[in-house]
């Protein structure tokens, strides 16, 4: 076996091609997972208005200072600062959720396909269980799922099966669909309903503020005792 030098050290042809291979393998792989790719819109979310709408703290006020897609999620921390979007803070929270969006991190709704104008309908289903399930359960036995389709979509069409069960939500007795900025549809006791596009449903609150936050908190704390043993001594 021939020896290739690599450095000071000599290493096997057939080793050293080996390492060779898994390199070249490695750096697609890190270019596909960069932190400034740009994700694809959604049905929910197609632009950059209902995004910078969804996640709140008034930042769809910025909309126009984002002209496409590509800017919103390619812009670095001091080129929003120019753009005008401060405080510091609120910057730092549009890089969270931007990394968030990258990464398919969604709020309600992000994640489902059948949308029109804004609005998504959801409808409670009945599907067989699983193989697995179906020993303890019976070979009959029907498990219940929440699924976006269109409301014309009939009830008892082959596709729905297929489709992937709807994250976030919960169905409470027999049939109602249940989850934060859901919608009953009149006339169908709860099974189905509709979700839309709102005003910081995705936003994160802030905490409240104890003794002046973390930067503060031991100052403000210190000067509170000192007052308080000035006025004991009083």
């Amino acid at each position: 076996m021939k020896p290739s030098s690599v450095g000071n050290h000599r290493l096997p042809s057939s080793l050293l091609s080996c390492i060779l291979r898994s390199y070249t393998t490695v750096r697609p792989l890190h270019r596909q997972t960069t932190p400034n790719q740009i994700p694809s819109p959604t049905p929910f979310v197609p632009d950059t208005k209902t995004f910078l709408s969804l996640i709140g703290r008034n930042l769809s006020q910025h909309a126009a200072k984002f002209p496409t897609w590509e800017s919103l999620f390619s812009l670095k921390s001091i080129q929003l600062r120019k753009l005008g979007v401060e405080p510091a803070r609120t910057r730092r929270y549009l890089l969270w959720w931007r990394d968030k969006f990258r990464k398919g991190e969604y709020g309600i709704g992000g994640d489902l396909k059948d949308v029109k104008d804004s609005v998504a309908h959801l409808r409670v289903i009945e599907v067989p269980v699983g193989r697995s399930s179906r020993s303890l359960a019976g070979p009959d036995a029907m498990k219940k799922l929440i699924i976006n389709v269109a409301p014309d979509v009939p009830v008892n069409e082959p596709k729905l099966r297929a489709l992937k069960p709807v994250n976030g939500l919960k169905i409470q007795g027999a049939h109602t669909i249940v989850g934060p900025f859901i919608e009953p549809v009149k006339g169908t006791g709860g099974s189905i309903a509709t979700v839309k596009v709102q005003e910081s449903m995705w936003e994160q609150r802030r905490g409240e503020k104890v003794d002046g936050g973390e930067r503060r908190k031991l100052q403000v704390r210190r000067k509170r005792k000192l007052e308080e043993l000035r006025k004991a001594k009083s």
